[in-house]
């Protein structure tokens, strides 16, 4: 039988022998290796949600945009429900306006503020992201330092530079390294990736947003004016995505 003999220089040893900095370290990596996948995770699944939510919205015949109908498999959560909400209801409002701002103008406005406050949701969490990626490994070298103190300390008191001393404050700084660049490099490939299909879902979101303008402009020029709004609902800002 092969005898198993417990590593003095592993990680239950890095954190029983280690101080409370290098704990602290080691915590604060941990939390932001943490946050970094919940965020990557989460709008992972919100950019999906999105595109399945674009692909059904591009089905909608032109004449049917506004209809209460049109929106039904989504009704809390749609971008695109709420950018035809919010042009169809600036169609009406602008009749209660004085004319010194032309309707052109102020669904035009309408429309583009609907499409900013979706891309504020889409980037949400993506400064996080950048944070981590530029400060882990800063973060794992601080503890890199800590460590190489820890050896510089432990040959002073011993008096020379045996392997016995220095073995667990070296391994201690080399884990910090590694585990700084573990929680930077998936932190700023994530950030590069979902910029990438931020950049892609908007592109579906502003094309809709100019086809509802266009659509709205010919409404309004033939008297046709969105009454059935009222029909719909209003989706929140705040779960515009």
């Amino acid at each position: 039988m092969t005898e198993i003999v417990d590593n003095p220089y592993g990680m239950d040893a890095l954190w029983r022998q280690g101080d409370y900095v290098a704990r602290g370290t080691l915590v604060v990596l941990l939390i932001m290796s943490v946050g970094s996948w919940y965020i990557i995770v989460s709008k992972l699944l919100q950019q999906i949600r999105l595109m399945r939510q674009a692909r059904a919205a591009t089905k909608i015949p032109p004449g049917q945009a506004f209809a209460p109908e049109a929106f039904k498999e989504s009704r809390d959560a749609n971008p695109f429900r709420f950018i035809a909400e919010i042009g169809a209801q600036a169609v009406l409002d602008h009749e209660r306006v004085i004319d010194q701002v032309d309707l052109h103008t102020w669904v035009t406005i309408a429309i583009q503020r609907a499409a900013e406050g979706i891309q504020s949701r889409l980037q949400g969490g993506l400064a996080f992201l950048a944070t981590v990626g530029s400060t882990a490994p800063f973060v794992g070298l601080f503890g890199t330092v800590w460590g190489i103190y820890h050896a510089l300390t432990a040959i002073g008191i011993a008096g020379q530079a045996s392997i016995d001393k220095v073995a667990g404050p070296v391994g201690e700084a080399l884990i910090m390294t590694a585990f700084g660049l573990a929680v930077a490099v998936p932190a700023v490939l994530g950030y590069n990736w979902l910029v990438r299909r931020n950049k892609l879902a908007m592109e579906q979101v502003r094309s809709f947003a100019a086809e509802t303008h266009a659509l709205l402009m010919s409404r309004a020029r033939t008297g046709a004016h969105a009454r059935g709004i009222a029909n719909v609902g209003r989706v929140s800002h705040g779960n515009v995505c």
